[in-house]
């Protein structure tokens, strides 16, 4: 492995402050999930606040390289690709490699954002060098074990993990039904940092007639849209059995899916008459979401699901059970529909009714936008920022990994800072 250099020093004002962090991730992008595209904007939003970060991640392939600027370094390590997602790696124990590195350049915090091997290796050695360490929940593991036929260890994973988070003092979650969901099972020092949503790019401005044109639709079709994995745990017979019950009140209805994963090849061949985009990203993604009207979001595995936001800010009517994101943002019949969770029957009704009613169809695509503009990443990273300085000044000043509950309205003042 090439040497590392440590942290840049940088030099502020005694009013500034600044934290250094190291990030400890095994997926960031180019990788393309909702976890990898939350972390960037968590570290491009400290950066901006002038912290200096040191991004820990597994090597994508062989042309990948360490970026480093005057306030990020980027730190590669080996890994192993996850079966059956070949683009998806997850890094390999890294205890040695850690501790060299953070004796030589010690950061004010590791956060560790997945709970792999290499986010176990940076807990122990963050630990033992008394760093204060924090944790975010963004997947549920445990729940895909019945999709993979290994429903035997749900248990044994959803016991590793709350071990896991338990020994961070903090564990950042998305909103309050997860964090509730995790409170039942065990889990210790919880707080809600939500996510944000690009409304510049997801935006209805993007509307392409072109695109839908290509899939075959008049200027006043219906087009029905499924972003995400195709993947057995995102529950994707419900978006068929949803579109078919739209279909039957309006014939010439288009389903896309947008979208790649282990189930395309078996969809496509059950479902000929859909139209599968494949993976798309930046100003092409948001053009699909914007050229259609209706977003069908059926999983029942998310820990938030980041799709339903952007569907939402690209002035979508959005259709999904109601927990996660939609739990959230979503008021039935203002903004979009809800359904109980888990009631197939439901969510297809749900969709029904807007497969006759496209006036419904506009008017809930409009609140929805309104809803999203009100979700700018900007105070998502504050509100991170901000748990981060209560993280580091409690540690400091117990000066082991005690136990305790950050405030979330405390008002921290300036601190004085010294050289890294």
């Amino acid at each position: 492995m090439e040497k590392q250099s440590p942290f840049i020093p940088l030099y502020l004002p005694l009013t500034q402050r600044s934290l250094r962090v190291a990030v400890v991730t095994e997926t960031y992008p180019p990788e393309i999930n909702g976890v990898a595209l939350t972390i960037q904007h968590m570290v491009e939003g400290l950066r901006q606040r002038n912290h200096q970060i040191q991004l820990i991640r597994p090597r994508q392939g062989t042309g990948d390289m360490p970026a480093f600027t005057a306030n990020l370094q980027q730190i590669l390590l080996p890994g192993f690709a996850i079966p059956r997602y070949p683009n998806l790696q997850l890094g390999l124990p890294a205890g040695s490699v850690l501790r060299k590195l953070w004796r030589a350049s010690r950061p004010d915090v590791v956060h560790i954002v997945t709970e792999g091997p290499l986010g176990w290796s940076a807990l122990n050695e963050a630990r033992k060098l008394d760093i204060p360490v924090t944790s975010d929940f963004h997947t549920n593991f445990h729940s895909y074990t019945r999709h993979y036929g290994i429903g035997w260890m749900r248990r044994p994973i959803g016991a590793y993990l709350r071990h896991l988070h338990n020994r961070a003092l903090l564990t950042m979650v998305p909103d309050r039904g997860l964090r509730h969901e995790l409170e039942t099972q065990g889990y210790q020092n919880l707080a809600i940092v939500g996510r944000g949503v690009d409304t510049d790019l997801f935006n209805p401005a993007r509307r392409s007639m072109e695109l839908r044109h290509s899939w075959g639709v008049s200027r006043n079709g219906l087009v029905v849209v499924h972003v995400g994995r195709l993947a057995a745990e995102k529950n994707l017979e419900a978006v068929v059995d949803a579109f078919d019950a739209m279909s039957a009140r309006h014939p010439r209805a288009k389903l896309v899916w947008v979208g790649d994963g282990p189930q395309r090849s078996l969809l496509q061949a059950r479902n000929s008459g859909h139209i599968f985009a494949g993976m798309q990203t930046g100003i092409d993604l948001a053009e699909h979401y914007a050229s259609a009207d209706v977003f069908l979001f059926p999983s029942l595995t998310e820990t938030f699901g980041n799709v339903t936001l952007e569907a939402m800010a690209s002035g979508l009517a959005v259709v999904a059970y109601n927990y996660a994101a939609a739990a959230e943002h979503i008021h039935h019949g203002e903004n979009g529909l809800v359904a109980e969770f888990d009631n197939l029957s439901l969510f297809c009704d749900q969709a029904a009714i807007l497969a006759g009613r496209p006036e419904m169809v506009a008017r809930l695509g409009s609140n929805a936008r309104q809803s999203a503009d009100g979700l700018a990443w900007s105070k998502i990273c504050e509100r991170f920022e901000q748990l981060l300085l209560e993280i580091v000044d409690e540690g400091g000043r117990h000066g082991k990994q005690d136990r305790f509950i950050p405030g979330s309205d405390s008002n921290l003042g300036p601190g004085a800072m010294s050289p890294l």
